[in-house]
């Protein structure tokens, strides 16, 4: 809960740090308005850590590059057409920008910048009144034109103007809401979500690049499931990801399994759960985080009612990594992303086999050579995948996984498992059976590999002596 006495301090030790401190006197001393805005001024009164520093001045770029290079050891102006400059100062990087009063093109709704002339005016402008407050500095003195800190202590979401006409700008800020929601752990204003609700197809105009962009920042948050909810319930996942909402599979009285939508949304979150236990200090693994929400997306498409009231999805992994790739390249993600999520949907269900019986050396080979560079992220996809609320069957599947794992470690110190390739390479094939390069020493090479796979290690000279007899047998 906000604690308005901390969190006014925190606002004046932020005011004091270096960096603020120096870019407040210089710009005081040109005779130029500064003041820090939106994000850090929220999470300072939150008591979140502040990690960029945003500022907004009546300053005009070129103004803003004449003023920060005595005090900066670095410049850029990637951002001039928008009205920002980026700069390092007492080490840290901050972003200055114009006051804006921004319009829109009305086909992306990408903003065209028009320069303010007034701080109020830059801020009521803004996405949300928790993101449309300002401390001015070096008077320290608190901006908040819009309700702002009413909103913090509510712990709610909401438009500094009509969310229609806000909405109506750039479509986009519908889906920030959500990401908003998750990262601060807010609710949404009834007015605002059901203009989202009122106004979810109008995203269509915005650019799949920067709907995915925030479908990222979404997904990197501590809870998306949260944002992921909104989403659903406010139809605006439609426009974009129609897949999840597809998953919400309609169950009779006859034909019963379990709520695939509330599943996969289970599985983030233990997916999540593991990705921190695992690896504490990485960054948010985005592409794992997208194959758990995406792993059972080829479920509805394959579902089949059996007789007796029994329900099967035959091959629904090989579909959902099908629909996952078409659906990812309409959102423009990276070729890296888009084939390291179809790959891990696509073997997402390779170890339920194992807990059926004891694998041998070679299907664990077979294993960790299908799953590749992606053997870590699959480990935390299986057992993040396991919801079931029977304990028993849940540790046994547990006590399986933790020995498909104790099993690929040990194979791994034996035979140098992460290699995984043949004994003999390519020229030494072709040395061996006197060939030139060609399709048979790809044929060769792949006799070996399943050699290398079923048998593990048989030294050079056996791997020589089999590829003979191979050869001799094909005549």
């Amino acid at each position: 809960m906000l604690n308005m006495a901390e969190g006014v301090a925190r606002l004046g030790a932020l005011a004091e740090s270096p960096v603020v401190d120096t870019l407040a006197r210089t710009f005081q001393d040109a005779g130029f308005e500064l003041a820090i805005v939106g994000g850090p001024v929220r999470d300072a009164l939150l008591g979140r850590a502040v990690n960029d520093l945003d500022f907004t001045t009546d300053a005009r770029p070129d103004d803003i590059l004449r003023i920060v290079k005595p005090v900066s050891t670095a410049q850029w102006d990637i951002g001039r057409a928008f009205g920002t400059i980026g700069a390092r100062v007492q080490g840290e990087q901050v972003e200055i920008t114009t006051f804006r009063a921004d319009s829109y093109d009305g086909v992306t709704r990408k903003p065209t910048v028009e320069f303010g002339d007034t701080l109020e005016g830059d801020l009521v402008r803004r996405d949300f009144t928790v993101n449309a407050m300002a401390l001015r500095v070096p008077g320290r003195t608190l901006v908040d034109p819009t309700g702002g800190v009413e909103d913090l202590v509510a712990g709610r979401l909401k438009t500094p103007a009509d969310p229609a006409v806000s909405f109506g700008d750039d479509p986009l800020r519908m889906l920030r809401a959500a990401r908003f929601a998750a990262q601060l752990g807010f609710g949404i204003d009834p007015s605002t979500e059901a203009a989202i609700a009122a106004l979810r197809a109008t995203l269509e105009i915005v650019s799949p690049e920067r709907v995915q962009g925030e479908l990222v920042k979404l997904l990197q948050t501590d809870d998306p499931v949260r944002g992921i909810r909104i989403l659903v319930e406010t139809g605006l996942i439609d426009e974009f990801l129609p897949e999840i909402p597809a998953l919400r599979l309609e169950v009779d009285e006859h034909h019963h399994h379990k709520d695939v939508y509330e599943h996969s949304l289970t599985v983030l979150r233990q997916a999540i759960e593991l990705e921190r236990t695992r690896h504490p200090d990485a960054a948010p693994d985005v592409p794992l985080r997208l194959a758990a929400l995406l792993h059972d997306i080829g479920k509805p498409a394959t579902r089949k009612l059996e007789p007796g009231g029994g329900v099967t999805f035959y091959h629904h992994d090989l579909k959902g990594a099908r629909m996952a790739r078409k659906r990812l390249q309409a959102l423009r993600f990276d070729t890296d992303t888009i084939g390291v999520v179809a790959r891990l949907i696509e073997l997402h269900l390779r170890f339920f086999g194992y807990s059926d019986g004891v694998w041998t050396d070679s299907a664990v080979r077979r294993y960790v050579r299908d799953a590749g560079a992606e053997l870590e992220r699959l480990h935390i996809l299986t057992r993040a995948d396991v919801t079931t609320r029977n304990v028993r069957k849940a540790k046994r599947l547990a006590a399986a996984y933790d020995d498909i794992e104790r099993r690929i470690t040990e194979l791994a110190a034996q035979e140098q498992l992460d290699a995984m390739r043949p004994e003999l390479d390519g020229n030494r094939i072709q040395e061996v059976l006197g060939l030139k390069p060609g399709r048979e020493v790809g044929e060769a090479y792949r006799f070996l590999l399943d050699v290398r796979l079923d048998e593990g290690l048989i030294g050079a000279d056996a791997a020589e002596q089999r590829l003979r007899e191979w050869w001799a047998a094909r005549g």
